[in-house]
């Protein structure tokens, strides 16, 4: 019984615990309620006053913070404005608008309702202005401290950018790696007065020493010598000509060349790696190490056509040129073939075509098999063309040059010939062709984009000729004259050119009018007008002084795509006075003289560019007709053939292959031909490294050159170019000038050396300069020139030629 009354007290304690914990759920419970009742309460009065404020005015704009910027313009940048409804996505926009003016480094746009409206209030922290910029430590740059400001991104009176400031440290850098300095420390301090909101920057750079590649080491390479893998590299060790500075990123175009090559011949798995160490007595010199894993070389298996209808798999085999069984295997010489392909479809008018390649490694051959797969689409004839870029030149010139016309199936190769006809005009820097669609499948219109340069010129100058000597001209020139289009006089494809040379010994004056299509008809006609002085300089092969006075008509077709004919007559009044003292052979040829002549003439063309030739031929014939039923003082017929051929080579050089000859005879009452009309050779034009005009009979007495009935000269010339505007060339000549027709190609007088072949070696540039293209070639005789007792060490020539 004693038990009872703890059992009582144990029990009484139990409840009393168990409503304390419950009654502590309760509350938690209830508060909790409370709190998800406030916030829900919160914000469902948020959201309702969100809704209240949109559809309502604006009923004001403030704005904070700012102290250099003006409110009006802060607000002036904004669409939302006081009367204009307030709408959430303008504010964001605005916001956007307000930062892209890099005038603040923080905005925030607070809202609530007022005078029954919104009130926009814009909280700015701007950005500080740069007062000054300062700079500590340099030593090895030596530019004034304005001009090193002008080429940072960071300015005096801008405001401060931080992505501004880090780019400047990466323009110090590159300056400084330029220079050798590579291991240069650059940073900078800001001090930003808080009253004025302004910042002076001051960078301070620690240069160190200047560091050098000593030499640059080759490893993997088993296939190509160091000097081969050297070669691809823009990086150099440091020698005499080259400081050997190391710049990242001309070392990581480095590496990427070194992939290239080796994927170019065939080493497709090629891994390269490299490190630089520097010397370890002498630490600012340093060691390039390039490993090279070179890997297996591809060769190409088996190559297969896929897909094609209408060419047959033979033909298009036979247009590939890179990636053939057998030869090496490259990803850069299959993408060549594809584009070869394309052209074979595109040739025959599928311009849709497309080509996919596939390749395999053959595991019983471990070579590189190649599958074409060819979507021909459909033929895709031309529906209109469309000339765009022409300001100055009429449709019509452009037009008539096409070979390709409304109807036609496209076509590549009359479309390249196309773009060489207008190129050869010389009135525009860029061609180039295009398509649209139109609304039948297998039509498009074929777009001509034509970019036109300066067709017309004023040029005046002076210079130095070994055949002219000092000499001063003036020349107006429109190569795309219209005499119709008053006050431009341009556009019609004409040619009109004045020109005056006054010279130490000759001048000339000239006027020459070419209309190439007469009354829109494929006829050329034109007239030339001159009157030219040349005074006796035995130096440049004249033993009298010579004025002609005359003119020329010319009519010429087209009589296919590379062939024309033309026909010139001329009409000359010749007068030679100042005979040299004792030069018996000439007497005969003073006084003045008429010449009446009539030269037909055809002359096939297929050079890709007359203005600077790399491929093609040039074949011309002519014979010229004096006296006779023409009338005139003369009686005459001479014949004038050229031949040249260019050869296409290795890094845009050209090869020329060039020969001339000339045939000339009297007939009639005419005993011989006119000195004026006889054949010369020797100097810039013809065989280089003897003086001009001195290879041939000559005057025993004065050695004054006499000419020759008959002439042949050949010259091979390669030519490279170095830089846009300038060529270097390699030539040899070869030629003779025989009195008598019927001497050609023979010994001749062997006594005094005029029946020989003559010929020359040397070099020489070709420049290209606002006056016109000049050449300057040094030519060495390899025989003695005739008259003369030993042969001339060599001979420069200056002169301007029409073209390159």
């Amino acid at each position: 019984m004693r038990i009872l009354p703890e059992w009582n007290k144990l029990l009484h304690q139990g409840v009393n615990s168990y409503i304390i914990m419950k009654m502590r759920k309760i509350l938690s419970l209830i508060l909790s309620l409370i709190f998800i009742f406030c916030v829900a309460s919160f914000s469902f009065a948020q959201k309702e006053a969100e809704v209240s404020k949109e559809g309502k005015l604006v009923s004001a704009i403030e704005i904070t913070g700012n102290k250099a910027i003006s409110t009006n313009t802060i607000v002036s940048k904004m669409k939302t404005r006081i009367g204009s409804p307030y709408q959430e996505n303008v504010i964001s926009d605005d916001l956007k608008r307000l930062y892209l003016l890099n005038f603040f480094s923080d905005i925030k746009i607070d809202s609530h309702l007022y005078k029954e409206g919104v009130k926009v209030v814009i909280t700015v922290v701007e950005r500080p202005i740069i007062e000054k910029i300062t700079f500590s430590g340099i030593n090895r740059i030596t530019i004034k401290d304005e001009k090193l400001k002008s080429q940072l991104k960071s300015r005096e009176g801008q405001y401060l950018d931080y992505p501004s400031l880090a780019e400047d440290l990466r323009i110090f850098q590159k300056m400084y790696e330029k220079i050798g300095y590579s291991e240069a420390k650059i940073d900078y301090k800001l001090d930003i007065d808080e009253s004025t909101n302004k910042v002076k920057i001051h960078f301070n750079i620690i240069e160190g020493g200047r560091v050098r590649i000593k030499d640059i080491i080759i490893k993997g390479n088993n296939n190509f010598k160091d000097a081969r893998i050297l070669k691809l590299l823009k990086t150099k060790r440091a020698w005499f000509f080259n400081a050997g500075v190391l710049k990242d990123d001309v070392f990581t175009e480095d590496i990427e060349r070194i992939k290239a090559f080796y994927r170019r011949e065939g080493y497709i798995d090629v891994a390269v790696s490299s490190k630089v160490v520097p010397d370890e007595k002498k630490p600012f010199l340093l060691f390039v190490h390039i490993d090279i894993t070179e890997g297996k070389k591809y060769l190409v298996g088996d190559v297969a056509i896929r897909g094609n209808k209408d060419i047959t798999e033979k033909e298009i085999l036979m247009r590939l040129k890179e990636c053939v069984t057998g030869k090496t295997f490259s990803e850069e010489a299959m993408r060549y073939d594809v584009s070869y392909i394309q052209g074979l479809y595109f040739d025959r008018g599928y311009i849709s075509a497309s080509v996919q390649e596939a390749v395999s490694l053959n595991p019983q051959t471990s070579r590189v098999d190649i599958v074409y797969s060819i979507v021909e689409n459909n033929i895709t004839y031309v529906d209109k063309v469309r000339v765009r870029g022409n300001i100055k030149t009429k449709d019509i010139v452009i037009r008539r040059e096409m070979r390709l016309h409304p109807g036609d199936r496209f076509d590549g190769e009359k479309l390249r010939r196309s773009k060489e006809r207008l190129t050869n005009l010389g009135y525009f820097e860029e061609i180039s062709y295009d398509t649209e669609d139109t609304d039948t499948a297998d039509k498009k219109n074929l777009i001509v984009d034509v970019k036109e340069s300066k067709t017309g010129s004023f040029s005046f100058g002076g210079g130095y000729s070994t055949v002219d000597d000092f000499v001063g001209f003036v020349e107006v020139e429109q190569k795309n004259f219209d005499w119709k289009n008053w006050p431009y006089f341009t556009g019609a494809g004409q040619d009109l050119k004045l020109r005056a040379t006054i010279g130490t010994i000759s001048t000339g004056f000239d006027l020459s009018f070419t209309e190439p299509w007469l009354f829109d008809y494929p006829v050329s006609f034109g007239f030339d007008a001159y009157r030219r002085t040349h005074e006796r300089d035995s130096d440049v092969g004249y033993g009298y002084d010579e004025e002609v006075t005359g003119g020329a008509l010319r009519l010429g077709r087209e009589l296919s795509e590379y062939l024309r004919g033309d026909l010139v007559y001329r009409l000359d009044l010749i007068d030679i006075t100042n005979i040299s003292s004792g030069a018996t052979y000439l007497e005969e040829e003073k006084g003045s003289n008429l010449i009446s002549s009539i030269t037909p003439s055809l002359t096939f063309d297929s050079r890709d560019n007359i203005f600077d030739t790399h491929k093609g031929n040039l074949l011309s014939g002519s014979i010229e007709f004096a006296g006779g039923p023409l009338g005139g003082d003369k009686n005459y017929w001479k014949f004038f053939g050229r031949a040249s051929h260019y050869i296409p080579l290795p890094r845009n050089s050209t090869l020329e292959l060039r020969g001339r000859i000339g045939l000339a005879d009297p007939y009639g009452d005419s005993a011989k031909i006119p000195i004026y009309e006889r054949f010369f050779a020797g100097g810039a034009y013809t065989i280089r490294g003897y003086e001009e005009r001195k290879i041939g009979p000559y005057d025993p007495v004065t050695k004054d050159p006499l000419g020759g009935n008959a002439m042949f000269i050949g010259n091979i010339e390669y030519v490279y170019p170095l830089f846009g505007f300038l060529k270097v060339a390699a030539f040899y000549d070869v030629g003779n000038v025989w009195e008598k027709l019927g001497d050609f190609g023979s010994s001749g007088n062997t006594a005094n050396n005029t029946g020989k072949f003559k010929s020359s070696f040397g070099l020489g540039f070709r420049i290209k300069t606002p006056i016109g293209p000049i050449m300057l070639d040094y030519g060495i005789p390899m025989d003695k020139a005739p008259g003369e007792d030993s042969k001339s060490s060599g001979r420069f020539h200056f002169s301007v030629s029409n073209s390159f």
